[in-house]
């Protein structure tokens, strides 16, 4: 074999190494396999889990070995989806075949979640996975990280906290109600990280007598972790991430607990605008199918704990107009970060801000449509847009859907269906329907008048 770092070791030709990947690579502690070309990496309690413990601990929350295991599940998924090239590592440029070998605590309990875990991540990333498990070396434990508080964690919600309008209208709500609250969220992008700390610091200067603190993740894997591998661009199983690092700390909590997900119902859906986006350009980051699975992920897990959507019949205008406190998320709306990719203005020199034309830019525009703060790159009406550019793209797409919707009245009551199964929800069915309905009538309010060519 030859040594890559202290620990690591690359088998090659080798008849029968422990534990087989495809490629012909052993896998180790905390290994993934690239199963395209020869490469591993370790993750073990470092990018970051071993921080986030240590934060848990300090903030009264008490991790155990579940803990420890889901955030290592989470990281190693994490890499996987963010340093294997699709265009390389894949036979159709897209869709890879990823492998992962994981040590866990409980080899029993996590070897009867292998069928779900993959499940949810064919559908979050549009990728072909197999999840296997093995006894973690408990040298990475609870007690090599930090001992636990003997106080009791004050929260009564764990809240998603992105940076992100919904994300911020879901912590406002929550602490205007007088609960007590923990935050958590995945500090990776610094534009992100910046948005969701200077939102943070707002509420916590706000909400003086309240009881709520924030928990983040910082997560980043270097390019080239995989030998010879470049890195990828999209982020699809991002909230594997988030979730894992959310259930992480309600495991802490020590009693039953649920994970809230503040996500408006119209991009929960996130119903295919066209016949090009059902699988490149549709995530499924909180759609009802994948926050189904992984609440039997837990009850398989014997976490006593669920991930709710409290605005899946809402669009985001409605979660905007029916925040409990408006004058606050008002002064806040300028620093929540909707953006997919806010660094854009940096190829024209000018600062980093919302584009204004990815699809996120245009579905906040169009909640915020009678009072919007925000400062966008593009004026949708100050000039007939290319949609041969990227600035066109996304609005030529909406275009069709909307004009799609009204030449068929009942379309939605069909298109629903087509990105994920709604079967665990039938008595949800109508009310989805009306959600996308609504949804698109508020961004065709946005683009009415917008000039957008070639058709």
């Amino acid at each position: 074999g030859q040594l890559l770092q202290p620990g690591v070791f690359l088998w090659k030709n080798c008849s029968n190494p422990p534990i087989l990947g495809k490629s012909g690579v052993v896998l180790l502690p905390g290994f993934l396999v690239n199963c395209q070309k020869q490469g591993i990496f370790w993750a073990g309690t470092n990018y970051g889990i071993d921080n986030v413990i240590s934060s848990m601990v300090q903030l009264n929350l008490k991790p155990n070995e579940m803990s420890i295991d889901l955030l290592i599940v989470a990281a190693l998924i994490h890499a996987a989806d963010t340093r294997l090239d699709r265009a390389t590592e894949s036979q159709d440029g897209w869709s890879r075949e990823i492998r992962l070998v994981i040590p866990v605590s409980d080899l029993d309990l996590w070897s009867k979640t292998s069928t779900i875990i993959k499940k949810a991540l064919d559908f979050l990333t549009g990728d072909r996975w197999e999840i296997e498990f093995r006894a973690r070396n408990k040298e990475n434990s609870v007690k090599e990280l930090g001992q636990n508080s003997l106080l009791s964690a004050p929260y009564e919600k764990i809240s998603l906290f992105s940076g992100g309008l919904d994300s911020l209208i879901g912590a406002i709500n929550i602490l205007k109600s007088g609960e007590s609250t923990l935050l958590v969220g995945h500090a990776g992008d610094p534009l992100v990280s910046k948005s969701q700390y200077v939102c943070y610091t707002m509420l916590k200067n706000t909400y003086t007598n309240s009881k709520f603190n924030f928990l983040r993740l910082w997560m980043l894997f270097r390019n080239n972790l995989v030998n010879s591998v470049k890195s990828e661009s999209t982020t699809r199983g991002r909230s594997f991430l988030f979730f894992s690092l959310g259930v992480a700390a309600g495991i802490g909590l020590e009693k039953k607990f649920s994970l809230i997900v503040p996500e408006n119902g119209f991009i929960a859906l996130n119903i295919p605008l066209d016949s090009l986006r059902l699988g490149a350009l549709s995530t499924h980051t909180t759609h009802p199918f994948y926050i189904s699975l992984w609440n039997k992920l837990l009850e398989a897990l014997e976490i006593d704990g669920e991930l709710v959507n409290p605005y899946w019949d809402q669009t985001k205008r409605d979660m905007v107009k029916q925040c409990k406190d408006y004058d606050l998320l008002k002064n806040l709306i300028p620093k929540s970060l909707s953006c997919s990719s806010p660094s854009k203005g940096r190829w024209n020199h000018k600062k980093l801000e919302h584009c204004g034309y990815c699809l996120p830019c245009l579905i906040r525009r169009a909640s915020l449509l009678d009072d919007d703060p925000t400062v966008y790159l593009l004026d949708l009406h100050g000039k007939t847009i290319n949609t041969r550019n990227a600035e066109g793209q996304q609005i030529r797409s909406l275009q069709y859907a909307i004009s799609r919707q009204n030449k068929n009245p009942d379309l939605h009551k069909l298109l629903i269906h087509k990105p994920g199964s709604l079967m665990d929800f039938p008595d949800r069915i109508d009310t989805y329907a009306e959600v996308y309905r609504r949804g698109l009538d508020e961004v065709g309010e946005l683009l009415a008048g917008v000039k957008a060519k070639p058709l």
